[in-house]
């Protein structure tokens, strides 16, 4: 009886650990995988900010007036600037940035 009650407790603690050893390498795969995604998203991330910085510097929004545009673009001053809104089919015009308020 003590022999049967040994080699079934044996059985079942090595059904156990199986049951164990590929749940937790499931959820290690699982973590891989969601690393992996995380760190191609890292990446692209960091490209698109750099990209950003480069891309909309004054010095390259400067450069590319003088090449793309020439004479076309001037300077403006934002107190200049409107907004125009149409509200029940009457336009409306107000100062885009109220300076008031700041």
């Amino acid at each position: 009886m003590k022999k049967l009650i040994l080699i079934l407790s044996i059985f079942l603690l090595l059904i156990f650990t199986t049951i164990t050893k590929n749940s937790t390498k499931d959820m290690e795969k699982q973590i891989y995988d969601i690393n992996e995604n995380l760190r191609i998203l890292e990446q692209k991330y960091e490209m698109v900010l750099l990209d950003f910085n480069y891309l909309s510097s004054p010095e390259k929004l400067m450069e590319y007036q003088s090449t793309y545009f020439e004479n076309e673009l001037k300077e403006v001053d934002i107190k200049d600037l409107k907004k125009i809104t149409l509200v029940e089919d009457e336009i409306q015009v107000k100062q885009f940035i109220d300076f008031k308020n700041e």
